[in-house]
């Protein structure tokens, strides 16, 4: 959807939404660790060192916000990027 101008409320609150998920280190790192290919939680604890228990919950939290994806295959969840515009801004940010 484009910006309209001014902001309309309801894209007032998505981007304070979407900033709100991507605020939090643990997942920018997850995001990170998908950037490449898709990955499991397990594959996710691994890389980030952190408990499966805090892995999913903040998967939850990007999924939710529609910044990820999941497949199931077998007894895996592979979650990826669903929407890579995140890098963008994390470019924006960091001057690059």
């Amino acid at each position: 959807m484009p910006l309209t101008k001014p902001i309309s409320p309801a894209q007032i609150e998505r981007i304070a939404g979407t900033f709100r998920v991507i605020g939090e280190p643990m997942r920018i790192r997850l995001l990170d660790a998908m950037r490449d290919e898709a990955a499991t939680v397990s594959d996710l604890v691994e890389v980030t060192g952190a408990s499966q228990q805090n892995v999913s919950k903040h998967l939850k939290v990007l999924y939710d916000a529609e910044l990820i994806s999941r497949r199931p295959e077998g007894r895996e969840v592979y979650y990826s990027i669903a929407d890579e515009t995140v890098f963008s801004v994390c470019e924006k940010v960091c001057g690059d």
